[in-house]
């Protein structure tokens, strides 16, 4: 790391800051340098370089000011030297788009920077373009903005060769390689092979730790945890030279992805507790806290793992910024619920999920990953009762990790796939049990992870017999409502979902559908099954013989046959759950049912929520006799 200089002359600080920044990607010494190239520049009335101070006072990423004080300090620099520079010069946009991308970045949204990007590309500028497109990439990095990501690359390489700064064509290669493990693109690995081909002739800080750490995310992948671990440690260290505002959040994020497969997640608590309101995290990443619930729930502190929980998602899921870090957020609240039997929150999720089943649970700049979506799909469908779609997705889960090279992945869905086909127990289920159980634990051994043990299940979704539940009692008291269960109340805010829940404990057994609850109009041809009944009706027909073709060549001892059956059986199964919703509900054209169906169900687990946060007992009554889907019902029995 450089030294601060002792020169006080604006110009000259100004170019150890840019060569800091630009040349050897030495973050926190570009901080140093800025900083007192911009005092200088403002005691001398330099405006012009004081300027170009502030354009590099944020560094080479967004957020890289964590702290309230040193986020306050930039913002202001930036609104004093926008307010002294024609807006639409080259730089006029880099100023604009930092302060965009600081915002946007804050808030999960991505329109204003994108639109300076614009702005940077009619300019003919190569150094506004590939500054602002490094800027885009930060507010980018959810699942939804794969042609975006693209197009920024393509955009940030073709400036990175025309700017002569050797920095920007590492950032572009960086962003290309970030986008292309984001979006499982075969050419991810050779990317990352040509970066360091690149660092390898010449260092770059803050560069080679970004890409040391996707090292580390890809020998958790081949399973190698021991020296994962070593790694990531290594890669902390470079991180810390580099002045990373991330390293302490990697570093976490490394250890407890290695703990989570090794199962000891539950040993981390206190490292876990400490991270999840560490000031050093990046404003929009909640994983953290969707981990301590995990392991609040490994450790068996329920009321602990609860209560995280609903401070994380509060009302609704749909609030969690789609940032960087969703999908492992989201995969931390699914294995939550499944630990705690939260149908309902399950439910939730899968709902959320479902668009990204193609896409693996990466966080950050791709720094760690938890496998395929697909296997939270399962989890979720599995926590929330319906077995056929878990089976699917855990499925889908197991070749989808194995394609992306993630082994312990691939050997908990094995696991948890043993799990769902023991909980359907169909006539060929318990010898698929065994064989994927019997996999999962050969591989588990090889790889020195362990199994996680199956939740038990106080409440099983074909219990013969269900003893009688008494009823709750809901009556509104001016602008609240108050739910009596024997001795039992918790009074919550009137709301459309309280109303929802009223209607429903009025009307104890029968289904109303969600459309009359929402007070729509019956619903009329606004639904189109995919599949209709006679369709069906033949695919039921033929996995029944399907069944009898796998006993006869099984009882024949012929392998090829058998699998040839099954193979045919699970894409039968696959088409089936491809067209149907949770439950077994058709998948069609979405219309007024199918709107009412999502809103009620939304509006409905809003109440629930607030009713556990006031009585988790009642709480804990209503989610396993409430039902909500396109008819909704209450059944205290």
């Amino acid at each position: 790391m450089r030294t601060p200089t002792t020169s006080t002359h604006p110009a000259e600080l100004l170019r150890r800051a840019t060569d800091a920044l630009w040349t050897d990607g030495d973050l926190t010494t570009s901080r140093i340098h800025f900083d007192a190239a911009y005092r200088a520049a403002e005691a001398a009335g330099d405006h012009h370089t004081r300027t170009l101070a502030v354009t590099g006072m944020g560094g080479l990423w967004v957020h890289e000011h964590r702290t309230t004080s040193d986020a306050t300090l930039l913002r202001h620099r930036l609104h004093h030297a926008i307010a002294d520079t024609d807006p639409h010069t080259p730089l006029g946009i880099r100023l604009r788009a930092r302060l965009a991308a600081e915002q946007d970045y804050r808030t999960a949204t991505h329109t204003d920077t994108l639109a300076l990007v614009a702005q940077a590309r009619t300019t003919g500028d190569p150094v506004t373009l590939t500054e602002t497109a490094s800027l885009a990439h930060h507010c980018l990095l959810g699942p939804d903005h794969t042609r975006l990501r693209h197009e920024l690359s393509q955009d940030a390489l073709t400036a990175a060769l025309a700017t002569g700064r050797r920095s920007d064509l590492l950032v572009a290669l960086l962003w290309r390689t970030v986008g292309q493990f984001l979006d499982t693109d075969p050419q991810a690995e050779r990317s990352l092979a040509e970066l360091h081909d690149h660092l390898t002739h010449r260092d770059h800080l803050a560069v080679s730790y970004v890409a040391h750490a996707i090292d580390v995310m890809l020998t958790i992948r081949a399973g190698k945890l021991t020296e994962a671990r070593a790694r990531a440690a290594t890669c902390a260290q470079r991180g810390t030279a580099a002045g990373d505002a991330d390293t302490t959040g990697w570093y976490g994020a490394h250890l407890t992805t290695i703990a989570w497969y090794q199962g000891h997640l539950a040993d981390h608590l206190p490292m876990l507790r400490e991270l999840a309101v560490s000031p050093t995290l990046s404003a929009v990443d909640h994983s953290y806290r969707s981990a301590l619930a995990v392991a609040y729930a490994l450790a068996g502190h329920r009321r602990e793992a609860t209560a995280t929980l609903a401070r994380l998602h509060g009302n609704d899921l749909t609030t969690l910024p789609r940032s960087s870090s969703w999908l492992v957020t989201l995969h931390g609240i699914v294995e939550a619920a499944h630990l705690l039997d939260d149908g309902h929150l399950a439910t939730e999720a899968y709902d959320l999920l479902t668009p990204h089943a193609d896409r693996p649970m990466l966080a950050s700049l791709a720094i760690t990953c938890f496998g395929s979506t697909q296997h939270a799909l399962g989890t979720a469908a599995l926590t929330a009762g319906e077995t056929d779609r878990a089976i699917t997705h855990l499925h889908a889960a197991v070749h989808d990790n194995l394609s992306l090279g993630h082994l312990p992945a691939a050997t908990l869905s094995r696991a948890r796939l043993a799990q769902a086909l023991d909980q359907r127990s169909g006539p060929h289920d318990r010898r698929e049990a065994e064989r994927q159980r019997h996999l999962a634990h050969t591989d588990a051994t090889e790889l020195g992870i362990t199994l996680p043990t199956p939740p038990a299940r106080p409440h099983t979704p074909h219990r013969p017999h269900t003893p009688h539940r008494p009823r709750i009692q809901c009556h509104r008291h001016g602008r609240h409502w108050q739910l009596t269960l024997g001795h039992r109340t918790a009074t919550i805010d009137d709301s459309v979902g309280a109303r929802y829940l009223a209607t429903l404990l009025a009307n104890p057994g029968y289904d109303i559908p969600a459309i009359q609850l929402a007070g729509g109009a019956a619903p009329t041809t606004d639904h189109q099954p995919v599949l209709d009944d006679t369709a069906k009706r033949a695919y039921q027909r033929r996995l029944r013989d399907l069944d009898t073709a796998i006993d006869d060549a099984d009882n024949a001892h012929d392998p090829h046959r058998a699998e040839q059956a099954r193979t045919e059986r699970q894409w039968l199964l696959d088409e089936l759950a491809a067209h149907t919703g949770l439950h077994g509900r058709d998948r069609g054209f979405t219309g007024n049912t199918e709107r009412a169906r999502i809103a009620v169900g939304k509006a409905i687990r809003r109440a629930l929520n607030r009713i556990t946060t006031s009585d988790p007992i009642l709480g804990d009554h209503l989610r396993t006799t409430i039902s909500t889907g396109t008819r909704c019902s209450y059944r205290p029995s």
